[in-house]
């Protein structure tokens, strides 16, 4: 069954030259067309397709007001197309933080080299959004529905509602339920850092935001994070994440010295490595190159941070189509650094970390919510 695309923007030229590309692919088929926030909320719960393209900027209802009102009634992978400027750039941040899952500049010249690359560009990540609607819409799981889950396999699965009281059988004797289950405990390694490096792509500013606002401000390492994200966006990006954290937070700027509670983002349409040797490093920002598939790309942040730190380095790849990070990676596991990968079911697309952890490379496999914690254990902070 092919996945159901709504195409929402207020330019008739957009949603035809969109629908097209989509309709091209034999996997995906668009469904309707909406030309603001409004009737894309209304369509979604009429026609409830997979996935949603939708503009920022429309008449009526905005694209980011339309993306809180569709994951409070319908919650629908959502891909938003936005302009290449300091606005467009703040405007997206603010859509991915009401819901939306991944992004695309509205201009396909910014992202491909031809009209072929771009059409690839778009089917792929729609087609990669539509498998996290499963997660998205899962239903709540009822004592009930438990129940029986547990009589059909012969297991006690069943887990007590907190609104709902436990019906009494016929002798007024309460229904016994199995405890809700204890999250792992974690415990620290006992392994020394002096650096931690984060790599992701799709998804990663929401998850990257998750993680690190929950760091305190005296956390004891400098923190170098790589996110596929295009160049005019990082500065926004940074200066975003900087308002929302303990720890500071800067795009990356050649020469910068790496210090204790400070993160730096690797800048759109660069490389960024690390130089010198552990305690007295800087940070080279150099040209993307034209060979290099990603600018900035995890490989080479991390492999650069491999040469200098060896085994000081506390490094994870969280969500993102592809395979970027998994050599830098297996640099740094192979100088015995540490190396941990997201966790399928809280991954917007579980590509990145996919590669690492079945390579072998990571020790570890985290759900998003509990990453912050992790590092915090690791590093002797919890």
């Amino acid at each position: 069954m092919a996945v159901k695309v709504l195409v929402v923007d207020d330019s008739s030229f957009f949603r035809r030259r969109v629908s097209e590309i989509i309709n091209a692919d034999p996997r995906l088929e668009v469904v309707g067309n909406a030309v603001n926030g409004k009737e894309a909320v209304e369509m979604t719960k009429r026609l409830q397709p997979d996935v949603i393209t939708m503009d920022i900027e429309m008449p009526v209802m905005d694209g980011i007001t339309a993306v809180r009102e569709i994951m409070q009634a319908a919650p629908t992978p959502i891909l938003m197309f936005s302009s290449l400027t300091h606005e467009g750039a703040k405007a997206t941040l603010d859509a991915l933080d009401a819901g939306a899952l991944d992004f695309l500049p509205k201009k396909f010249e910014d992202i491909a080299r031809n009209r072929e690359e771009a059409v690839g560009l778009l089917q792929k990540r729609v087609n990669e959004l539509s498998r996290k609607r499963v997660f998205m819409r899962r239903p709540l799981r009822t004592a009930a529905s438990a129940q029986a889950a547990a009589s059909a396999t012969g297991r006690d699965t069943a887990r007590p509602l907190s609104s709902a009281r436990p019906a009494a059988t016929a002798t007024r004797q309460p229904v016994r339920t199995a405890p809700a289950k204890t999250p792992v405990r974690f415990k620290a390694s006992g392994k020394k850092y002096q650096l931690v490096a984060i790599g992701t792509s799709t998804g990663g500013p929401v998850a990257l935001q998750k993680v690190l606002t929950k760091l305190p401000a005296n956390f004891p390492y400098p923190i170098v994070l790589i996110q596929h994200m295009p160049a005019t966006f990082t500065a926004a990006f940074a200066s975003r994440l900087n308002n929302l954290c303990k720890i500071g937070v800067k795009e990356a700027e050649d020469g910068d010295v790496l210090k204790p509670g400070m993160a730096y983002l690797a800048p759109g349409g660069k490389q960024m490595m690390v130089d010198g040797r552990a305690g007295s490093s800087r940070l080279r920002i150099l040209d993307g190159g034209d060979r290099m598939n990603y600018k900035p790309c995890v490989d080479v942040t991390f492999g650069s941070a491999a040469k200098v730190y060896h085994d000081k380095v506390l490094s994870m790849v969280l969500t993102g189509m592809g395979a970027d990070g998994r050599e830098g990676a297996r640099m740094l596991k192979s100088n015995g650094s540490t190396v941990w990968a997201q966790d399928e079911e809280s991954c917007v697309v579980y590509g990145m970390p996919q590669a690492v952890a079945k390579a072998g490379i990571s020790t570890e496999d985290l759900p998003l919510d509990r990453i912050a914690e992790r590092i915090l254990v690791e590093v002797g902070l919890a």
